[in-house]
């Protein structure tokens, strides 16, 4: 059965077996439990206390949530989608429970967190170097995913997100260009001029019974304009199991190719599926070939961890090696795992040591540590946390369609459950108004910052940023919130 939206968000509302008044309470609970005041917090998004700033004049963001997460463990998918057999997946009434407290225009932001790749690959001076730091920049943009169950908000058509980090370099800027199918476009350059990164999602979502498929369409493009380069790729699919019954988690797989469209060179990378045991669960592997095909390095690792990269006779000699003891060491499944494939629940296989080191290698990236507090905050990193964070003043400067002003977002992030899910249904249900009265009027939706082009490198559908975001000029913004 497949669906070309997101069908957690079609309607909202706590039509489950658990009423909605059980959260407030259960949620002053949790904050007992964890020393936190549930209304330490005021429209600014801060948490104890301002934001402070640093001896060398660099702003400090947040480290936690005005509130912790609400838990999911009263609440089953399952008691929800039984009493909607039959009925068209896009139409499925889910809890806001099942949320995080973000717009997928902020999740889109976090390819950002590791942008000192980017300025790496900036400074190289070899073109096999600045292919390696792009490829380590493609993986590190997925593995903020790692644990995030929880899905973000469906931007509103004409959403828009923006964050300027002076202390990395960047500035970015995001808007929903399509609500049917959903299109999120976004741009990012860095403050020195020295890279632009663009490109536009459309997911495209699969429901497999016990799992949902994310399916990723649009093309991301990378340009370092010292070196006069362009990389072009597309992410792995993003699979979720058990959204029926049992625990969740996710893997990617699925094969990125990143191809440097001045030199030809490309990277392969292959996202390897969990498999019968679990062995191949996060692992990358792929390599880095000239126009030639020649090989020219090979990269391993986890997405969820790190990357290498070594020379490819090091690497197949190392795997030659490894298949040996491997054939040794062979073992019949046991009736164990022959009896889980039938179970009811795909239960997550036990994630096996880490990256197993190969000698001489290089590496090329490592994942950052999460906030000691990260699994009370979504599985939030230190740069998600601070997405949502929306400063004294900041209010007067941002487009009115920023997500920091949905009213949703916040008083999820604030710990206001029953407030949020009742934003959110007027919210959908004005952009669903609108819509129809553009229908009667026969009046076509204008986006605002980008504009439906051709990617210059690929010769794909694109869209691309039209300019002047930073001018200020929201005048003509439309009254989304």
């Amino acid at each position: 059965m497949n669906s070309e939206e997101e069908f957690y968000d079609a309607v909202t509302g706590f039509d489950s077996d658990n009423s909605s008044g059980d959260f407030s309470e259960a949620n002053h609970k949790v904050a007992e439990m964890l020393d936190l005041d549930p209304h330490q917090s005021n429209r600014s998004g801060k948490h104890n206390g301002e934001t402070e700033i640093q001896e060398n004049g660099i702003k400090r963001h947040r480290t936690s949530l005005p509130a912790p997460m609400f838990s999911r463990s009263d609440f089953s998918v399952w008691s929800i989608l039984k009493k909607c057999i039959g009925l068209e997946l896009s139409k499925i009434t889910m809890p806001i429970v099942f949320n995080e407290p973000l717009s997928f225009l902020q999740r889109i932001t976090e390819y950002m967190e590791h942008i000192y790749l980017i300025n790496k690959a900036c400074s190289h001076a070899d073109p096999l170097e600045r292919m390696q730091a792009v490829a380590a920049f493609a993986v590190s943009a997925v593995a903020s995913q790692w644990e995030r169950t929880g899905k973000p908000f469906n931007p509103l058509l004409g959403e828009t997100y923006e964050l300027t980090r002076e202390d990395l370099g960047f500035r970015f800027i995001s808007e929903q260009v399509s609500h049917h199918p959903p299109i999120s476009a976004f741009y990012s350059e860095g403050l020195n001029k020295d890279f632009i990164f663009h490109g536009s999602i459309y997911p495209k979502l699969k429901f497999w019974g016990k799992s949902i498929e994310a399916e990723p369409r649009g093309t991301i493009t990378l340009e370092l304009l010292k070196h006069n380069e362009a990389y072009t790729w597309t992410n792995p699919t993003c699979c979720v199991h058990n959204v029926i019954i049992g625990k969740l988690w996710l893997e990617q797989y699925g094969t990125v190719e990143i191809v440097n469209h001045s030199t030809g060179d490309k990277c392969v990378l292959n996202f390897k599926p969990c498999g019968l045991f679990g062995k191949e669960l996060h692992r990358v592997e792929g390599h880095i070939q000239d126009k030639h095909r020649k090989k020219l390095c090979m990269i391993y690792g986890k997405w969820t961890e790190c990357l290498w990269c070594t020379d490819p006779a090091t690497y197949e000699t190392y795997k030659k090696n490894e298949k040996k003891g491997g054939e040794q060491k062979k073992l019949k499944p046991s009736e164990d795992v022959i009896k889980s494939e039938n179970d009811e629940a795909d239960d997550m296989p036990e994630v096996q040591d880490t990256v197993q080191f190969i000698p001489g290698s290089k590496l090329l990236w490592r994942i950052n540590s999460r906030p000691p507090n990260s699994s009370q905050m979504y599985n939030f990193t230190s740069f998600a946390v601070s997405l949502n964070e929306l400063e004294k003043g900041m209010e007067a400067i941002l487009a009115p369609t920023d997500c920091r002003l949905r009213p949703d977002i916040r008083n999820m992030e604030n710990g206001n459950m029953d407030v949020a899910s009742k934003e959110k249904e007027r919210l959908e249900e004005k952009q669903r108004a609108a819509r129809k009265e553009r229908a009667k009027d026969e009046v076509e939706w204008h986006t605002r910052w980008f504009h439906q082009g051709t990617n210059p490198y690929t010769g794909t559908s694109d869209w691309l940023y039209s300019g002047g975001y930073f001018d200020r000029n929201f005048s003509d913004c439309p009254d989304i919130y």
